[in-house]
């Protein structure tokens, strides 16, 4: 008996023994987490070990660039500045400023459209490569108006060794610009993003700005009127400037390397020179550009419907209809054919019908298979819904019929979808005619 009560004397002191033991676990781990939040760890700063300055570095001073050092190395520059009377091709620099002027004077809204009070940078790159992490951005090209002139500067890559130099100098981590460029959308910027992602660590944050590209612009308007869209193309073509003793830009990274291998600039200003010339064509573009959608430069019939195709797209329909219009009153009628296409869907939302199935009648003779397909069908639409005229409806699509069968150039999947489309109406308008 006595021995059950030691027992169970000695169970109890043991789970009190544990349950203080318990408590000041309890307690010691409450402590520790107070002391955490009142004394965060510290986030050291990342190590910037400064490489040195290239041994040439005298050597691309004495051919015209500046040597910049700054906290995350060296990095050279070039700088230009030109007269806004200055001609670069069929345009004077300045005529950019009137073109600003006539944004801010629209009455309608585009996506190229530009103001006074933006800072308007175009923007080019040199790489040593098209893409990948051991891409580098050898050089970066920034043309910026100013009120009485335009200012180029380029940076040049020291070496790879400098690249953080490079980026920091360039200010974009604190420019609030607009920057008008060639591809840069899809090439140039991403390749700076990347380049700017692999030195955050030592960078602020890259500022994202408005973008304006020109190639788009160039798509949009020389569709079916430029056979290439390479820049060079664009220059010869439409902004009556032609290089001379140009480097062919594929040259431009093996330039670059054999620069800072032998150390010898010479060739290496050459690419400075292209780049250039690149810098100055966007002025000209932009302003050749923006005359066209004001329809103020000279342009052939195709061009002139993409510009009326664009700002249908970008639901300026009115705008859209007038310049349709013109050109089909303004070009021989066999260039305008296509043109009564696209006037006619304007037509049809205007509610003209009349007129809407004169154009299409019209753009049903187009050489263009897919265009004269579409406007059969856009004109038996109208015969058979707003006319009520079944049988002129079921004449369209037979004549279109008529034409897919001819046809062998359509793709496959095209000629197929077109076919049910024309198969099941004339079903329908049989129906009706029974």
């Amino acid at each position: 008996m006595h021995a059950s009560l030691r027992a169970i004397a000695m169970s109890l002191a043991i789970i009190a023994t544990k349950g203080r033991m318990d408590m000041s676990y309890e307690k010691k781990l409450l402590q520790m987490k107070q002391m955490m939040k009142k004394a965060p760890a510290k986030v050291e700063k990342p190590v910037i070990e400064k490489p040195s300055a290239p041994s040439y570095s005298k050597a691309w001073e004495q051919v015209g660039l500046t040597r910049i050092d700054n906290d995350f190395g060296t990095v050279f520059k070039y700088e230009k500045t030109y007269e806004k009377a200055y001609e670069h091709g069929h345009y004077a620099l300045g005529a950019i400023d009137d073109a600003l002027v006539q944004w801010e004077a629209a009455a309608f809204s585009h996506p190229y459209a530009a103001t006074t009070d933006e800072t308007l940078v175009f923007f080019d790159t040199e790489t040593t490569g098209l893409k990948g992490a051991g891409t580098y951005i050898f050089l970066l090209g920034f043309l910026t108006l100013r009120p009485y002139d335009v200012l180029l500067t380029q940076y040049v890559l020291a070496d790879p060794a400098h690249e953080a130099a490079l980026l920091f100098e360039s200010k974009l981590w604190q420019r609030d610009t607009t920057i008008v460029s060639y591809n840069g959308k899809s090439f140039d910027w991403p390749q700076l993003q990347t380049r700017w992602t692999l030195n955050q660590h030592v960078l602020p944050p890259l500022k994202i700005p408005r973008h304006i590209d020109l190639l788009h612009s160039s798509r949009r308007l020389w569709k079916n009127d430029l056979v290439r869209m390479k820049l060079k193309q664009v220059e010869e073509e439409k902004l009556g400037f032609v290089r001379h003793h140009d480097i062919p830009g594929h040259l431009a990274p093996i330039i670059y390397m054999d620069a800072i291998k032998s150390g010898e600039p010479s060739a290496l200003m050459k690419v400075l020179q292209h780049n250039e010339w690149d810098l100055l064509s966007l002025v000209t573009l932009y302003v050749h550009s923006t005359s066209m959608l004001m329809e103020a430069a000279s342009a052939s019939a195709t061009a002139y419907t993409n510009v009326g195709k664009w700002y249908a797209d970008l639901n300026e329909h009115e705008r859209s209809y007038d310049i349709l219009s013109r050109v089909t009153t303004t070009y021989e009628t066999f260039e305008t054919i296509q043109t009564y296409y696209y006037l006619g869907l304007q037509q049809k939302k205007r509610g003209d019908v009349e007129g809407a199935i004169a154009s299409f009648v019209r753009s049903g003779a187009s050489d263009d298979i897919r265009i004269a397909l579409k406007s059969h069908e856009e004109a038996a639409k109208l015969y058979e819904h707003a006319k009520k005229n079944t049988d002129e409806a079921l004449h369209m699509t037979n004549a279109a019929l008529q034409k897919l069968a001819q046809d062998r150039m359509l793709p496959l999947r095209a000629r197929q979808a077109f076919y049910e489309r024309l198969q099941k109406r004339r079903t329908r308008l049989l129906k009706k005619n029974q």
